[in-house]
């Protein structure tokens, strides 16, 4: 691949009207379906048991519902979990009953029919539990989006740190959306991973920020359209082999990897593909939409005291 000169610029900025208008639509039908399917949350949040089972054959998971029905178990969540032979089973936390017990009348339930049904893991997570970590990952992703507003503010320009904001705000909601329309489980390595995503799009855009701040000073003629397109430009090569060497990785680990950190995964590689999106077009656009000029980011020259005096002969 070639790489990119300065007098090669990328007409970037010609096209943010066209994505802004993209990532409106991205955001509105992700509330649109966090409001309606919301997420599936996983035992994590919700509290409950879980138990993961292994049969000798393909496992039937109708004919599996039909047994815990039978045995009172009725809201029972039944799904393959890494192969057909494997079957992961989640029960909502039951009032009077110990989780101890709701484990072994599952197990009585699967092998009354005379099957071999093999114990894998239990797990147990109380409501209480539940509902903290849901208010504390909340608040996990509020401060980290606070506390990078401040950072970009005093580092760059209120400009660039409005952009930067609206850039991962941008990001996390449309991952969110994408979990939620696909109701894909969201557990603790999924909040994990979306905490990453914000730091990897943050990354991108801190670079892409500095790149521009350079180039208003060091480019005296040129419209700010015109210097961020440039800056851009400069920073392709970068951004294209930081996210494809990143994304190559997870892609093993999305195949490769196992189920438990399948969604892990996905979360990433879907979070590093729409982070360089944002940091091309939402903060840049953002940034140019609130009027950033060469006089925002020049520093103030200090007059020195005495400066003005004569000299002394």
């Amino acid at each position: 691949m070639r790489l990119l000169k300065i007098n090669d610029t990328v007409k970037f900025m010609r096209l943010r009207i066209p994505a802004l208008i993209l990532s409106s639509v991205l955001i509105l039908a992700s509330i649109g379906s966090l409001a309606v399917n919301q997420l599936n949350w996983g035992l994590d949040f919700t509290g409950g048991t879980l138990i993961e089972v292994g049969y000798p054959d393909k496992a039937n998971l109708d004919e599996i519902r039909k047994e815990l029905d039978a045995a009172t178990f009725g809201d029972a969540i039944v799904q393959n979990f890494g192969s057909s032979y494997d079957v992961l089973i989640r029960l909502a936390p039951r009032e009077g009953v110990k989780s101890a017990d709701v484990g072994d009348q599952v197990m009585l339930a699967l092998r009354a029919t005379g099957k071999q049904v093999d114990m894998r893991r239990i797990e147990f997570v109380g409501p209480n539990v539940g509902e903290e970590l849901t208010e504390q990952g909340g608040l996990a992703m509020l401060t980290a989006l606070i506390c990078i507003l401040i950072y970009v503010a005093m580092r760059f320009e209120w400009r660039f740190a409005l952009g930067s904001v609206s850039a991962l705000a941008h990001d996390v909601i449309i991952t969110l959306g994408l979990f939620s329309f696909l109701q894909l489980e969201f557990d603790l390595t999924i909040l994990a991973a979306v905490l990453a995503v914000i730091g990897y799009s943050l990354n991108d855009t801190i670079v892409v920020s500095d790149r521009i701040r350079e180039n208003f000073r060091k480019i005296r003629k040129g419209e700010p359209e015109e210097i961020i397109n440039i800056s851009l430009t400069q920073t392709l090569n970068r951004t294209i082999i930081t996210s494809v060497t990143t994304a190559l990785v997870l892609l093993v680990l999305f195949f490769v990897g196992g189920a438990l950190i399948h969604g892990f995964s996905t979360a990433l590689l879907f979070g590093v593909v729409i982070g360089t999106y944002s940091s091309i077009y939402i903060s840049s656009s953002v940034a140019l939409l609130l009027g950033i000029s060469k006089e925002d980011l020049i520093p103030e020259e200090i007059e020195k005291e005495g400066e003005d005096l004569e000299p002394m002969p």
